[in-house]
């Protein structure tokens, strides 16, 4: 459930954030300094061929420009909003909430704005203190403006119907997993573009990008899920409920008992495959 969310959310992302970028850079390069390609490459560190491919991935074809046609305008627009709506379904599954889907189209495109600010504010604290090892410094400085976004994206895509403090530990929780995330990926992600782009080219550059995508979206879904169980706790305590000693106690010898099992099945199978490879 968890990989297969993660993976809608991230195939929906990818549609959607690379017209995108494309558009943005070509639109907001009239006034300010924008190249979604250049962010990606610094972001990670990439040379060579990685570095090539995602240039390749982010720029207009040569002798064209980044115009938008009736054609382009409404996939684009079919395309974000299909992302939303993706993220949408990601609050109202967790928290059981009735689907809205295309009559939360309003709230949906305010958040589309919402998450171009925010783009716009971690690029900003990026460049002031993206200079430490592992740009680690940037992504604590992150922190508190990554929980904000989240707990608004929640807010306003479920149509106001879950409340910001009900909210406040998903985004607490996602916003510290993100910093972790994006350590990893300053570690992983180099060599995984320039692996990928020096063996398939461009399409390995999206390869790449894909994975990323859904490292992210997994710590979205996990963040969600575990946001919930721990509002759900909160408010079990705060309204004075607490289980038997008898039931913690079920409840412990399940989980111990289905410990147990798993690692009984992991030494069958790894006892199956050290049988195997002696006969051979």
């Amino acid at each position: 459930m968890g990989f297969d969310r993660s993976m809608a959310l991230a195939s929906s992302a990818l549609t959607a954030l690379i017209p995108l970028s494309i558009l943005m850079g070509a639109v907001l390069g009239n006034f300010v300094h924008y190249d979604a390609a250049e962010r990606i490459i610094k972001r990670y560190n990439l040379s060579g061929a990685g570095a090539t491919a995602v240039s390749s991935l982010f720029s207009p074809a040569e002798g064209t420009s980044a115009s938008l046609g009736i054609f382009g305008a409404v996939f684009l627009t079919i395309s974000v909003l299909s992302f939303t709506r993706a993220v949408q379904r990601l609050f109202e599954q967790t928290w059981d909430l009735k689907p809205l889907s295309v009559r939360n189209t309003r709230n949906g495109l305010w958040w589309t704005l919402g998450l171009g600010g925010y783009v716009v504010v971690t690029a900003t604290v990026s460049a002031l203190f993206g200079g430490g090892a592992l740009g680690l410094a940037a992504s604590v400085c992150q922190v508190p403006v990554t929980a904000a976004f989240l707990v608004w994206s929640g807010w306003i895509l479920s149509a106001k119907r879950i409340s910001r403090p009900d909210l406040l530990p998903f985004g607490v929780i996602a916003a510290v997993l993100t910093v972790a995330y994006s350590v990893g990926a300053t570690i992983y992600m180099p060599r995984l573009f320039n692996s990928s782009a020096s063996r398939y080219g461009v399409v390995g550059a999206v390869f790449a990008l894909i994975s990323a995508l859904f490292a992210a979206t997994l710590v979205m879904v996990a963040s969600a899920a575990l946001g919930r169980e721990v509002r759900d706790e909160l408010s079990r305590i705060r309204q004075g409920h607490r289980p038997s000693d008898h039931e913690v106690r079920r409840q412990w010898d399940s989980v111990v008992e289905q410990a147990r099992s798993r690692w009984r099945t992991a030494r069958k199978q790894v006892s199956h495959h050290q049988i195997r490879g002696s006969n051979h």
